[in-house]
C-alpha cells in the first residue's frame, strides 16, 4: 500500500533556497529578451528602422532584413549560452509547443559552424500531424508552417543547463488555415484596430494613426508539496482531486486572504519573478488568495498580443519553478472540491499609440463623447454575443467553477458601477436631450477620471466589469489561454462599433455630437438587459435575467454550439478573424477536449476506487470485525457491541454502495463508447457520467470520515492545503 507522507516530514522538510539577486530589478529585466533595446544596440541603424517600420505598420518583412536580425539574434543568442533555437507556437491544446534545432551547419569544406539564416527566422516546418486540427486536415497530412511573429520579442529559455532561443511564431496548416491560438488574435487585433479607426475618424481624431488592444490577465494558483502530489493519481493524471472529504478547517475564517506569505512561498515567489523578470514580463503584483494554498499573480497592462505570451510564458515559469522547491502547481479551476477555485481575471482595454485610453473618461465634451461611444459598443457586443463569450471560456474545468458562490455565474451581464449606470440612465430617458458642451459636461463623466478607482464599489460577482478604465472578464479559467476569449471580445466589439459607424455615417450633415448621443439612447434601450448591479449568484439573479432573456448556459456542452451558429460564423468571417472551417474546428476540438477531460477522469476514480479505497477499506472491515469477535469472545455476550457493529455495518454498506457505483460507471462508459455522434457523447458524459462520479465520490468521501487515519490511502485535504 503507498502511504501517506508524514505531515511532519511535510512540514519540517528543508528546501533549497536559491541566492537571490542583490541588484535592483531595472537593471536585469528584460536581459533574457531580443527586445527593441537589444535590437537597437546589435543591428546597423537603417536596418533597425526598417525592422521597427515592419512591425509597426504591419508590413511585409524583406529577406535583406530578416538576414540581418537573424544574424544579430544568433549572435547575441550565442552569448547568452544557446545552442539552439526553436519556433515557440501555440497550437489548439491551449499549451505551448517547440522544436529545437541546434545552430550547427556545415561549410563546404566539412567545418562545423554555427548560422542561422533569415530563412530560417521567418518561416518553419514542425510536423503538424499530431495537433488537434479538428477536422482541418486528415491526420496523415504532416505539413504544417510555422511563421515569425515579428510583434512578440524573441527570448531565451533556460531549462537545467540547456539555453534555447525560442522565437514567437504563429502555426498555420499546408492550405493556409490558422492551426493555432496566436493567428485568429492578430486578426482579432488588427479589426478591432480598423473598426477603432474608422469610428476616431467620425468622431473627429485624425492623429491617431493605430488602436491597440491591451490585456492584463491575473492569474490564480494553487501549491502543494510535491510529495502529496504523487501520492494522488488524480492530481497527476487529471489536475484535481476526484476523491476527497472536505478538512474541518477550509477558508471559513477568511484568515488566508491577503494574509502574511510563509517563507517557503514566498522563496518560490521571488525565484518565478526573477525569471520573468529576465524576460521582460512585468509581475506587479503578488498574494495569498481566498482558499488555503491558493495564490496570486498580476502583470502591468500589455499589448493583448505579447500579454497572451507572457501568460504563457508565467503558467510555465510557475510549474517548473515549483518543482526547484519540491512544490507541484495546480492551475485546475477547481482541484478541491469545496474549496474556492481558480481563475484569470483579465482586464482589457483599448488605447490608441498616441496614448489615449478609448475606456478611459476623459476631461472634455469631445473625449466624454467619444468614451461613451466605445463604452456603448461595449455594451453591445457582450448583449449580443454574450453566449459566443461564455462560449469561449467553456471547459469541462471550468463548468466546476462558475456559479459557484466564488466565480462569476454562467450568465454573462456587465456591471458599471452607479455612477455610470446614472449617466447612462438619464441618456435613455432623455433626461439629457441636447449634445451642448455643457450639457456634456453636466453628464458628470469629465469627472470619472478624479474617481475612476472609488467612484462605485466594486462587485466581484459579476462576469464583465467596468472597473475605471477598463473592463475585467473574470469569467476565464485559470488554466486557460487567454488568447481565444480575447479574440472573441476584440470581434465582437469591432461589429459592434462598425454597426455604430453605418449608423452615423448614414446621417451625414449633421452635428456629429448630437447624433452621437442620439445612437447612445438608441443602442442602450436595445442593450441594456445585459447590465447589472446586484448580487450575480442570488437566486432573484438568475429569475430575472431569464425574464431578461440572457442566455444562462451552465455546461460546456450548452455553450459550445453557439460557436458555429450562423451569426457567429458569419461574424468572424466577415472580419477576417476566423474562416467557417476554421470555426467549425475549434467547436469540435473543444467538444473532444471536453470528452477526453472527463473520461480521463472517469476511468482515474475508477481505477484509484478499485485499486486503492476498497481494498483500504475492506482491511479496515475485515479489522472491525476481528475486534469485535476478540472482543465478544474474550468478554462474553453480556457486552454491548451495538455501537462497534454499527460502523462495522455502515463500513460495509459503504462498501458495498461504492462498489455497485464502479459497476454502473464501468456500464455508463461502455455505452459512452458506442455513441458516435460527439457531440451526443458529450452531452451523455455530461448529463450521465459526471453524476455517477458524484454519487461514487459522496460515498467514499462518507468512507474517509469513518475510516482509520492509518488506513486510508490518500494524503487528505487538511494536509495538502495546511502543510505547505
Amino acid at each position: 500500500m503507498m502511504k501517506r507522507t508524514s505531515p511532519i516530514i511535510a512540514a519540517e522538510r528543508e528546501y533549497t533556497i536559491l541566492k537571490e539577486k542583490d541588484v535592483p530589478i531595472s537593471t536585469y529585466f528584460g536581459e533574457d529578451t531580443f527586445n527593441a533595446k537589444v535590437m537597437k544596440d546589435k543591428l546597423p541603424k537603417d536596418i533597425y528602422k526598417r525592422l521597427m517600420e515592419t512591425i509597426n505598420d504591419d508590413k511585409q518583412l524583406d529577406i535583406d532584413t530578416a538576414n540581418s536580425v537573424a544574424h544579430a539574434m544568433k549572435e547575441w543568442a550565442i552569448e547568452k549560452g544557446a545552442t539552439h533555437f526553436a519556433h515557440w507556437f501555440q497550437p489548439m491544446t491551449g499549451t505551448t509547443a517547440e522544436k529545437h534545432d541546434a545552430f550547427i551547419e556545415f561549410t563546404d569544406e566539412g567545418e562545423i559552424i554555427e548560422r542561422f539564416s533569415g530563412k530560417q527566422l521567418v518561416q518553419g516546418e514542425p510536423d503538424a500531424s499530431s495537433f488537434p486540427s479538428g477536422g482541418i486536415r486528415a491526420t496523415f497530412e504532416a505539413r504544417g508552417y510555422t511563421a515569425w511573429d515579428m510583434s512578440s520579442p524573441a527570448f531565451l529559455r533556460k531549462n537545467g543547463i540547456g539555453t534555447t532561443l525560442c522565437i514567437p511564431t504563429a502555426f498555420i496548416s499546408y492550405t493556409g488555415e490558422a492551426l493555432d491560438k496566436k493567428t485568429p488574435l492578430l486578426r482579432s487585433i488588427k479589426a478591432v484596430n480598423k473598426s477603432s479607426i474608422r469610428m476616431l475618424r467620425l468622431l473627429g481624431n485624425k492623429k491617431s494613426k493605430k488602436v491597440l488592444t491591451n490585456l492584463g490577465p491575473e492569474q490564480e494558483y494553487f501549491l502543494i508539496d510535491k510529495d502529496y502530489y504523487y501520492k494522488r493519481k488524480d492530481l497527476v493524471l487529471a489536475g484535481r482531486t476526484l476523491l476527497g472529504a472536505p478538512p474541518a478547517k477550509g477558508q471559513e475564517l477568511e484568515d488566508q486572504y491577503f494574509g502574511s506569505i510563509k517563507e517557503r512561498i514566498q522563496s518560490f515567489m521571488h525565484d518565478v519573478e526573477e525569471e520573468l523578470y529576465k524576460l521582460g514580463i512585468p509581475a506587479k503584483t503578488r498574494h495569498n488568495e481566498v482558499a488555503p494554498s491558493q495564490y496570486e499573480i498580476a502583470p502591468i497592462f500589455e499589448e493583448a498580443n505579447i500579454a497572451v505570451d507572457h501568460n504563457q510564458l508565467v503558467m510555465d515559469t510557475l510549474n517548473r519553478v515549483a518543482k526547484q522547491h519540491n512544490l507541484a502547481l495546480l492551475l485546475h479551476e477547481k482541484p478541491f472540491a469545496r474549496i474556492n477555485g481558480s481563475g484569470k481575471h483579465v482586464n482589457w482595454s483599448l488605447s490608441t499609440t498616441d496614448g489615449i485610453n478609448l475606456i478611459n473618461p476623459g476631461k472634455t465634451p469631445h473625449e466624454n463623447l467619444q468614451f461613451l461611444v466605445f463604452l456603448t459598443a461595449t455594451i453591445r457586443a457582450v448583449h449580443r454575443h454574450a453566449d459566443i463569450l461564455k462560449a469561449s471560456v467553456s471547459s469541462a474545468a471550468n463548468d466546476h467553477r462558475l456559479g459557484a458562490n466564488e466565480a462569476p455565474p454562467a450568465i454573462i451581464s456587465i456591471f458599471l458601477g452607479e455612477q455610470l449606470m446614472k449617466i447612462l440612465d438619464d441618456i435613455e430617458k432623455g433626461i439629457v436631450t441636447k449634445a451642448t458642451d455643457d450639457a456634456i459636461i453636466d453628464l458628470g463623466i469629465a469627472s470619472l477620471p478624479l474617481l475612476s478607482k472609488d467612484s462605485t464599489d466594486r462587485n466581484r460577482t459579476s462576469p464583465f466589469a467596468f472597473t475605471g478604465n477598463k473592463f475585467e472578464f473574470r469569467a476565464v479559467g485559470s488554466s486557460q489561454s487567454i488568447s481565444f476569449p480575447a479574440t472573441v471580445l476584440n470581434t465582437i466589439v469591432a461589429e459592434s462599433l462598425d454597426y455604430l459607424s453605418d449608423k452615423i455615417e448614414a446621417k451625414k450633415g449633421g452635428d456629429i455630437n448630437q447624433i452621437v448621443l442620439d445612437l447612445v439612447r438608441e443602442v442602450l434601450k436595445e442593450s441594456k438587459s445585459v447590465l447589472f448591479s446586484g448580487d450575480n449568484y442570488s437566486s432573484e439573479w438568475h429569475k430575472e435575467a431569464e425574464k431578461r432573456g440572457l442566455p444562462n448556459l451552465k455546461t460546456t456542452p450548452e455553450a459550445l454550439p453557439a460557436l458555429i451558429t450562423d451569426k457567429a460564423l458569419n461574424l468572424f468571417e466577415k472580419f477576417e478573424v476566423l474562416s467557417r472551417i476554421e470555426m467549425t474546428s475549434r467547436y469540435k476540438i473543444r467538444v473532444e477536449k471536453y470528452i477526453k477531460d472527463l473520461e480521463i477522469e472517469a476511468k482515474s476514480l475508477k481505477n484509484i476506487v478499485a485499486t486503492q479505497i476498497i481494498p483500504a477499506a475492506i482491511r479496515y472491515q475485515k479489522t472491525l470485525a476481528s475486534s469485535i469477535n476478540a472482543a465478544q469472545a474474550l468478554l462474553g455476550k453480556e457486552l454491548d457491541l451495538g455501537v462497534q457493529k454499527e460502523l462495522l455495518m455502515s463500513v460495509s454498506s459503504l462498501i458495498n454502495k461504492t462498489q455497485s457505483g464502479l459497476t454502473t460507471l464501468n456500464e455508463k462508459l461502455k455505452k459512452a463508447d458506442s455513441i458516435h455522434d460527439e457531440y451526443k457523447k458529450a452531452e451523455f458524459i455530461c448529463n450521465e457520467i459526471k453524476s455517477t462520479m458524484d454519487a461514487i465520490r459522496e460515498n467514499v468521501d462518507t468512507l474517509e470520515g469513518v475510516t482509520d487515519d492509518e488506513v486510508w490511502p490518500l494524503p487528505k485535504f487538511w494536509e495538502m492545503l495546511f502543510i505547505c
